[in-house]
């Protein structure tokens, strides 16, 4: 299958040969049904993603077998959400240095070193990225000074999949945390994706209403176009309608009058670096959300692991703000809907100060700012 406008392919079914290593894959515990797998290990010991580009009008797996080839997919967006992000660039090292497993152990280092500084430049705001890095780094430079280049591979496979079952883990967690916000009935507006989509498991901001559509609850999801690129139609809008929640999918300036008609009951969104004063940043158009809805009395939450929060950065102000191309803003599905000769603008994310956050939702449960060495020192959230 080929999606003309992506100009990407779909892989053919694979063999399962018999693998010359073994590739441990997490065990969901979930009751919930997975609307998506957003990554996965190939029986080739290539990363396996699902290219978001497609979506919603197909849904198409690749391989990506070297590091070279997964930051070209962090760049392009083939996959984005921060958690996955991390997850995808500590897989990248592994399937990146696979061919080096005899070589000496200095050139294989050298190798990964190399491949870390490639994904490490893909994409600036997510702080995952670069923890994922420094830690598989980390592992690398702590082992042994005999072990070889394949026991050294070996490790690196394990604490990439180790990362991966962290996230799952730590997505089951946020969603049980944020369980009690959603209530029976309940109306929850949403932007951009925050769901299996950009996790290793069913998502931050996604995670309470799977788990509540799950216990039964009747949850009606809101969910934000997110210009320019329309995660929020083409992804999250996806994965709620594979998961049997409703949803409605609404441009993005008609947040203000839902919630002036009294139709959110709260907000709830992601996040791509949270601040040790709990200024974080996520999709542009999250800080105009969070206005609205302070100014209407609408709860408004975020969702994230706690590797998301950056202890070192004291405020927003030090997060930096990643800017993509002109072409994003003034095309739509490859079609000019602006003139050729005017400007643009597209920052992919903006910060939202703490003070219009009602609460924050992580794996550690509903926590208050200041965060510091990765923990909530305010209590919980009220």
């Amino acid at each position: 299958m080929r999606n003309v406008e992506c100009g990407i392919t779909a892989r053919a079914d694979d063999s399962r040969a018999d693998l010359p290593f073994t590739l441990r894959t997490p065990h969901s515990t979930f009751r919930i049904a997975m609307p998506v797998q957003a990554i996965a290990w190939s029986p080739s010991g290539a990363v396996r993603i699902v290219d978001q580009r497609a979506l919603p009008e197909a849904k198409i797996e690749r391989d990506l077998e070297s590091g070279e080839a997964v930051a070209d997919a962090i760049r392009t967006l083939q996959l984005r959400g921060a958690p996955l992000i991390g997850i995808a660039a500590a897989m990248g090292l592994v399937a990146g240095t696979r061919e080096l497993r005899a070589a000496p152990r200095d050139r294989f280092l050298a190798r990964l070193d190399d491949l870390a500084r490639l994904l490490g430049a893909t994409r600036p705001t997510a702080v995952n990225l670069r923890w994922a890095l420094d830690r598989m780094t980390r592992v690398a430079m702590e082992t042994p000074g005999n072990w070889g280049s394949a026991a050294i591979w070996e490790r690196l496979q394990a604490e990439a999949t180790a990362i991966w079952e962290e996230d799952r883990a730590m997505c089951r967690r946020i969603g049980e945390a944020g369980l009690p916000l959603i209530p029976d009935g309940a109306k929850v507006l949403t932007h951009c994706n925050a769901g299996a989509l950009a996790t290793g498991g069913i998502g931050t901001a996604l995670a309470p209403i799977y788990l509540a559509h799950d216990a039964g609850r009747r949850v009606h999801v809101f969910v934000d176009e997110t210009r320019p690129v329309l995660q929020g139609a083409r992804l999250t809008a996806w994965e709620l309608v594979h998961a049997g929640i409703p949803c409605t999918v609404i441009v993005d300036a008609v947040a203000g009058s839902l919630m002036r008609r009294a139709q959110v009951d709260l907000v709830i969104v992601g996040a791509d670096r949270i601040a040790a004063n709990g200024d974080f940043a996520n999709k542009i158009g999250t800080y105009s959300l969070a206005v609205l809805a302070l100014h209407h009395g609408v709860p408004f939450y975020c969702a994230a692991p706690s590797t998301t929060i950056d202890a070192a950065l004291a405020d927003g102000e030090g997060i930096p703000i990643e800017q993509r191309g002109l072409d994003e803003v003034k095309t739509v599905a490859g079609r000019p809907v602006a003139p050729a000769a005017a400007d643009a603008l597209n920052p992919a994310f903006d910060v939202t100060p703490a003070r219009y956050v009602t609460g924050f939702v992580t794996d550690r449960g509903l926590e208050q700012p200041p965060f510091g060495d990765g923990e909530g020192r305010g209590g919980r959230a009220s």
